[in-house]
């Protein structure tokens, strides 16, 4: 770990550079610590950060803790809070620091200290109740320390490496105003209504297994069919937009990974190679030599150009266990992949065409509000980067101006452009307000060196191709982890596993609900009959609780008139329609791919 991550990771701020809500929650990590080691003698502190909407502190305990824990933890803290202790700075020298660490049994604070490129450390005192290596700031008396909650208990290994000892991470959350805490901790159940693992398992979408392996998700049929209808959607796009789809390996040689700069710079992600007749094979990582590869299958025209090349292709990337977390982060994942190798003539519009169908994918899964970033480069450490002053600056206003014609407002972030060239961000606003990172493009004139890649111009010289990175939803599995959450499960009709339950009054009409089950089918629609003897209240909550769009009620009148009795999830009774008014209805809903408001 570096010098810097060491600072960052460890508390170590400049002094005056928190705004007030952070410092209000940095100050509750000491007072975290405080309670921590007041209420388990021998405990030996980690770090303890301020993060978004709260904070957290990581222990190493003679005991365990579990969420259980907390409330005796959280009254602790109030307790020492009410006695209004002064935070009070103080310096030592760096032996000093770490022989105050040994005296009070903090190996871990020692290790840190030893770390630091500083002579002088500042410690904080909270009255005589806590001391911490710190920078701060703080507030200046606890008694400020009012509005918060600890929200849960997490594992977390000394300085990020799994072969050092696991610590015990305890986080919480806290704000300045009691209301501002009160909403947030309504936001929190309401992610936790939502969270796409549990609903994954209710509604038999996927699953995750260490039996299977961690991190490496099996489709079910019901989060299988909807991938399907992700899958015919996306490809759909692309083919009206010119592009080439194509399926690569899920390995290749070594080499090819040595060749692209994978091997080197990103073994760490990658699975370890496996022997095939003496030579050396690696699960890809990445989908981007083999496009490279699909352009070199011949020499290049401009008038070829621009060559679109779109894969949904399975990547393979090695996460440490403690980082995997449901569809969010796996370690075998399908990204929707293109490169575009186009001229730099065409690329304004190459970049116009990607944020088009960007805005197409959004606005029909249901996220109308995003935020967009332009990553640029440092403009004060140019010698990182590839390419000189001028094509960084034609290759970041292309970028701009495709925006600004779009009328899309972003923000423009320096010094956060790959080496290799700038890129579009966009991240989603989901349905309860949080973001989510989706669209990248991103530009590159490395891949194309790395890789000798040429075309014949006009001039009937070889020239190399302008090459954009793309990726629209990221990949499958975490979008459809976003999707399950952005919607609670419910998914619009068009994405729904079963789009219309028919539920007959009793079995009697069973075979009524048989023949509107399929007619429904016969016209591309997806029904599931509930042939239950269970009375029609049970069968229309099970309906919502499986979150099917229609629910279809059939007794003596409908199969007299040829109708159902059309219920609709959220909206209850819509009353009687005939078959194939119902039928004209769904199908409309599919085909202009609706079927329900905005996700609320």
């Amino acid at each position: 770990m570096s010098d810097e991550q060491l600072q960052e990771h460890g508390d170590y701020y400049e002094p005056g550079t928190l705004g007030e809500v952070e410092t209000l929650r940095h100050s509750m990590a000491h007072l975290l610590a405080a309670a921590v080691v007041q209420l388990y003698p021998g405990a030996k502190m980690g770090f303890g950060p301020h993060v978004e909407h709260g904070f957290y502190y990581d222990f190493d305990l003679p005991a365990p803790l579990t969420n259980e824990d907390l409330p005796r933890i959280e009254e602790k803290m109030r307790e020492i809070a009410k006695g209004n202790l002064r935070f009070e700075r103080r310096m030592m020298g760096k032996d000093e620091a770490i022989a105050w660490a040994r005296e009070h049994g903090q190996d871990y604070k020692a290790e840190h200290i030893g770390r630091l490129p500083v002579d002088q450390l500042s410690f904080y005192s909270m009255g005589q109740a806590f001391t911490d290596l710190c920078n701060g700031p703080h507030v200046n008396y606890s008694s400020k320390l009012k509005h918060f909650k600890l929200t849960h208990v997490a594992g977390a290994y000394w300085l990020g490496d799994e072969k050092r000892p696991m610590l015990t991470r305890v986080y919480g959350v806290a704000f300045q105003s009691k209301e501002d805490l009160e909403n947030h901790l309504k936001f929190l159940e309401e992610a936790k209504k939502r969270d796409h693992r549990r609903l994954g398992r209710e509604l038999e979408l996927f699953m995750i297994s260490q039996d299977y392996g961690g991190g490496l998700v099996l489709w079910l049929p019901n989060g299988a069919f909807i991938r399907k209808q992700i899958e015919d959607f996306w490809r759909e796009e692309h083919l009206k937009r010119g592009y080439d789809l194509v399926f690569t390996p899920h390995v290749a040689p070594r080499a090819l990974w040595v060749r692209s700069g994978h091997a080197v710079h990103y073994s760490d992600s990658m699975f370890s190679p496996m022997d095939v007749e003496g030579q050396l094979y690696q699960l890809k990582p990445m989908n981007c030599p083999f496009h490279m590869g699909v352009f070199n299958l011949r020499q290049r025209s401009y008038r070829e150009l621009p060559l679109r090349i779109a894969e949904l292709g399975t990547v393979y990337r090695f996460e440490r266990s403690g980082a995997l977390h449901g569809l969010m982060r796996v370690r075998g994942f399908t990204q929707d992949d293109a490169h575009i190798f186009c001229t730099s003539e065409t690329l304004e519009r190459e970049i116009d065409g990607c944020l088009d169908i960007a805005q197409t994918m959004y606005a029909t899964f249901g996220f109308p509000d995003y935020k967009v970033e332009l990553s640029c480069r440092d403009p004060q450490d140019k010698q990182k980067y590839l390419g000189d002053d001028a094509l960084w600056d034609w290759a970041e206003g292309t970028l701009a101006k495709v925006l600004d014609r779009r009328g899309i407002a972003y923000k423009r972030v320096e010094g956060e452009a790959a080496f290799y060239g700038p890129k579009i961000d966009v991240k989603v606003i989901d349905a309860i307000g949080r973001s989510w990172q989706l669209t990248t493009v991103q530009l590159d004139w490395n891949n194309p060196n790395l890789f000798d890649l040429n075309y014949v111009g006009a001039d009937n010289q070889p020239h190399r191709p302008t090459m954009v990175h793309r990726a629209l939803l990221g990949s499958m599995e975490r979008f459809f982890g976003i999707l399950i959450e952005h919607y609670a499960g419910n998914f619009p009709s068009w994405l729904a596993p079963v789009q219309a339950k028919v539920l007959p009054l009793s079995e009697k009409f069973v075979d009524y609900a048989e023949q509107v089950a399929e007619k429904l089918r016969a016209a591309g629609l997806r029904p599931a009959v509930d042939r239950s003897d269970e009375k029609l209240g049970y069968k229309v909550r099970k309906a919502e609780m499986e979150r099917v769009p229609y629910a279809l009620v059939v007794g003596g009148r409908e199969a007299e008139t040829g109708s159902v009795g059309v219920r609709r999830r959220a909206e209850g009774d819509l009353g009687s329609m005939s078959v194939e008014a119902f039928i004209e209805r769904l199908t409309e809903e599919v085909r202009q791919r609706a079927g329900v408001a905005r996700p609320t």
